[in-house]
């Protein structure tokens, strides 16, 4: 929509003076997950009474509120039949939507909120529906910041995205003097917005503006539509990958920052009378995350790691989810410690 054609009903506003009440009120009724400064690092967690939050791109991705990264799927019981010894009693205690409450996630950006669309593609919309995440899911809100400028690391427009997309957010906001002019996106949206006066036109103007001048000072982004085919092409092509690869420590810090990824381990606790099964998350860079039981790995070598990692992203998930598994937040690239670029691998892995 463009913005001669907004009205005051689509897009209203906060003040930034009353924005720290505002939330306050939100987390009367859910916790408030928010930018915030722990550890010398930025960071999403809870907003406390009275707390400021950052408007600072935060070192990790929000996904952590729909898919824990460590999380109890099942808790068991076992009890010895003193009747019949050999019978044995097991109870089991689903947590499936016991631990799902309500939240809203603020200030994450346009590349973050669309991460959860690839992550609904493999927990909900595929053959099976996680109900762990689903229920996590539906109970989340999510309130994306657009960006004023990008960022050097950024490459959301690569990939289908962009610093001002509304996909997969129930809320947009945009930065303007002295507040803050913000747009609903779904029935979510709606409802968390209720209460809040219009904004004038030459706030939305003013708002527009702010987006068009961050979409227009991208970088041009390459074709990626042929590369899920080049990248297939290359999975062969082992010395490529060594090339790409070589500088690579193996370290899995890319994929626990990134919005997409959804990889995690099973892992059973407790003794023959009681326990509980937990799910955490788990890197397809290490490893022991293909390593079998009788010692085989397929992927032993960094290079077919690293090969799966962005074949996944860019050729896998185009094929099966129609939707690049990767919404170029560029977290990989601006954290790696040894200065590894997944873009420039997709570039030359395209350049077939």
């Amino acid at each position: 929509m463009s913005a001669s054609s907004k009205t005051a009903t689509d897009a209203f506003y906060l003040a930034a003076g009353d924005l720290a009440a505002w939330l306050d009120k939100q987390a009367e009724t859910r916790r408030v997950l928010a930018p915030v400064q722990e550890g010398g690092i930025v960071v999403f967690r809870p907003l406390q009474p009275g707390q400021p939050p950052l408007m600072e791109r935060a070192r990790v991705s929000p996904k952590a509120a729909v898919m824990p990264t460590g999380e109890t799927l099942l808790r068991f019981t076992a009890q010895k039949d003193s009747a019949d010894p050999g019978t044995l009693h097991l109870s089991l205690d689903d947590m499936a939507g016991k631990d799902a409450p309500e939240t809203l996630i603020f200030a994450c950006r346009s590349c973050d909120a669309r991460g959860f669309l690839a992550l609904d593609k493999a927990y909900l919309h595929g053959p099976y529906q996680d109900p762990y995440y689903a229920a996590r899911r539906e109970a989340t809100t999510i309130m994306a910041l657009t960006c004023a400028e990008p960022c050097p690391t950024c490459f959301c427009h690569w990939v289908g995205g962009g610093p001002d997309s509304a996909e997969g957010a129930d809320v947009t906001f945009t930065a303007v003097a002295d507040g803050y002019v913000l747009q609903a996106h779904s029935p979510k949206g709606k409802t968390l917005l209720e209460g809040l006066g219009a904004a004038r036109a030459a706030m939305i103007k003013e708002a527009e503006a702010i987006k068009a001048k961050a979409r227009a000072e991208q970088a041009t982004a390459p074709d990626l539509a042929e590369a899920p085919a080049r990248i297939a092409a290359r999975f062969g092509d082992t010395a490529f990958w060594q090339a790409q690869t070589a500088k690579c420590l193996a370290c899995g810090a890319c994929t626990y920052m990134c919005p997409t990824c959804q990889c995690f381990t099973i892992t059973d606790e407790g003794d023959v009378s009681q326990g509980r099964r937990l799910r955490s998350w788990d890197s397809c860079m290490t490893f022991q995350f293909t390593l079998e039981a009788s010692g085989h790995n397929p992927r032993s070598l960094k290079a077919a790691r690293m090969r799966q990692r962005v074949s996944h992203k860019y050729s896998y998930s185009p094929k099966n989810a129609n939707m690049f598994s990767c919404s170029g937040c560029g977290r990989c690239v601006r954290y790696c410690p040894a200065a590894l670029d997944i873009r420039e691998i997709v570039v030359k892995a395209t350049a077939i």
